[in-house]
């Protein structure tokens, strides 16, 4: 496995630091006026969800880890797991539905996701950046409203409440961003 210097470390690397899997979510590069600069990194365990503050110097030696990225499809959920299937080889592999977190909702039948392996183990799971979705609930639309940053509450078919905007109607498909759960464009 490369390497890395700690001033090397970015947002998404995944590392192997205290004999775990880590994810860096946030990376700041910090020159203090006394002694050398250093990136304070908050990391992630892949395996059960701890969230870890370390500092990084630009000497320190820390290993990145590469993972594999496989499609694949959606087929149920069941006990809280979720169940997936390669479309290749038909294997089937079951995941926490806890791994994604309030973006649970988003996942939908047959949809194809995006899961990282270390080597035979299955560590995260990635939806679509973008996924369409039904409005069944929201305030009529106005006319003449026509004010561009003003926007109305709406409930989805899957229950997630998002904000919209106000010429968007009932019973009309949306697209959301599943990273900022927010309203993207019409469907």
């Amino acid at each position: 496995m490369p390497k890395i210097n700690g001033n090397e470390i970015r947002p998404g690397n995944v590392l192997e630091h205290d004999g775990g899997l880590w994810s860096a979510v946030k990376v700041d590069h910090v020159k203090p006026g006394k002694g050398g600069a250093f990136a304070q990194v908050e990391l992630k365990n892949l395996r059960d969800g701890r969230k870890l503050n370390e500092r990084f110097r630009s000497a320190d030696k820390v290993e990145r880890v590469r993972l594999e990225q496989k499609d694949q499809q959606f087929l149920f959920e069941a006990d809280g797991m979720l169940t997936f299937m390669d479309n290749e080889t038909f294997e089937q592999v079951e995941l926490s539905a806890d791994l994604l977190g309030d973006r649970r909702p988003f996942l939908q039948d047959g949809m194809i996701v995006t899961i990282e392996y270390y080597e035979e183990e299955a560590l995260n799971v990635s939806l679509p950046q973008k996924v369409t979705c039904k409005i069944v609930e929201t305030e009529p639309v106005v006319k003449g409203q026509t004010a561009a940053n003003s926007f109305k509450p709406a409930v989805l078919d899957n229950g997630v409440k998002v904000m919209v905007p106000p010429f968007v109607g009932q019973d009309e498909l949306i697209v959301v961003n599943t990273e900022t759960m927010e309203y993207s464009e019409r469907a």
